[in-house]
């Protein structure tokens, strides 16, 4: 089977994906009935995945997949000749975060050997079904409770299931990811609607995901109150029972410690220096100088994903608003997959 019928195959899934979010319930057929349920089903086994989240990661994946896009991406590697087996381990904090992986193998002209996450057990299985059939049913994929047989492995774990992984596949060409976490820097002259962005950058998802925003960089003059205003967008937030119980355990937690922290009713600001913070709580520190900020990021580096700020600063960074909508070269970890794909 080319690639080129398996790219097809995609920018196909992308407009089916385009169709059912486009339409109304009364309008479904058969096939988005099914979808519509998987939506539920995956919603019900982890309420962390709502329908709202679930459509908008559909959302991004469709707007992605076209054939130029995707084209525009495959150019700069190469495929392989001798298909091999490539054991990936999904993670399952936002929806749809192991796609990619699949996808890459399988663009790479390999065999994916999947174990999913018991967290995102639905959606994928389901997306590749249907570009499978959309690809004539010449792509092949295995799910599996235990990797076996296979010639490398992609897998994304914690901090410390990352270091059991690293003995376990010691032996196979692998890539093990840890945690990671974004941050954003704000220059002092932002605009609201760019604060706005931002408050995308933090709470889409409810802020599981690596790319989420745990750490704010202000400047000595910043008005806190700023940031709490172009907030409200997402006060709705606490309304969620999960999160919700995060908010009151950290908050108790706050109150007993004594400690001092800035509280909306839906999210706490707390002045930290820790690049990772508790669900429900965003970690802030003012800065006199961008290069204390900048020093801080080297040596940080391996624990970011991504840096959220105006281009004005010179930072590698992306614009407010971008955090959750990566590229399909966009690589967790910052690790080429699809490079290391080519020698697999």
């Amino acid at each position: 089977m080319s690639i080129e019928n398996r790219v097809l195959g995609l920018s196909r899934l992308s407009e089916y994906i385009k169709e059912f979010l486009a339409k109304n319930q009364e309008d479904y057929n058969e096939s988005d009935l099914e979808f519509e349920l998987l939506l539920r089903k995956s919603e019900i086994e982890n309420p962390w995945f709502t329908i709202e989240n679930q459509k908008f990661a559909l959302a991004q994946w469709a707007d992605l997949l076209t054939i130029e896009n995707v084209n525009d991406w495959l150019k700069e590697y190469s495929v392989a000749k001798t298909p091999k087996r490539v054991g990936l381990i999904l993670a399952g904090n936002i929806p749809l975060v192991g796609f990619h992986d699949v996808m890459s193998v399988i663009l790479s002209n390999h065999i994916p050997v999947i174990k999913l996450s018991s967290k995102d057990r639905y959606m994928i299985p389901f997306l590749l079904k249907k570009w499978n059939e959309f690809s004539n049913n010449e792509i092949e994929f295995e799910f599996a409770e235990r990797l076996e047989n296979f010639d490398a492995v992609i897998a994304t774990g914690s901090n410390n299931t990352a270091r059991y992984l690293e003995y376990y596949f010691k032996d196979r060409l692998n890539i093990i990811r840890k945690n990671r976490t974004s941050v954003a820097v704000l220059k002092g002259d932002e605009t609201d609607e760019e604060l706005q962005l931002l408050a995308n950058d933090i709470f889409q998802y409810f802020g599981l995901g690596c790319r989420n925003v745990t750490r704010i960089f202000i400047p000595q003059d910043f008005l806190i109150d700023r940031l709490f205003e172009n907030f409200l967008g997402f006060q709705d937030i606490i309304n969620h029972n999960k999160y919700a119980n995060n908010y009151d355990y950290n908050r108790a937690v706050y109150l007993l410690n004594q400690e001092k922290f800035w509280d909306n009713n839906f999210v706490m600001l707390k002045e930290d220096d820790k690049l990772f913070s508790p669900l429900s709580v965003i970690n802030f520190s003012r800065y006199e100088s961008l290069d204390d900020v900048k020093r801080f990021l080297a040596e940080n580096e391996e624990n970011i994903q991504c840096v959220v700020a105006k281009e004005e600063l010179g930072l590698d960074s992306i614009s407010f608003g971008e955090a959750q909508c990566p590229g399909l070269d966009t690589y967790a970890d910052n690790v080429d997959t699809m490079k290391f794909l080519e020698v697999v």
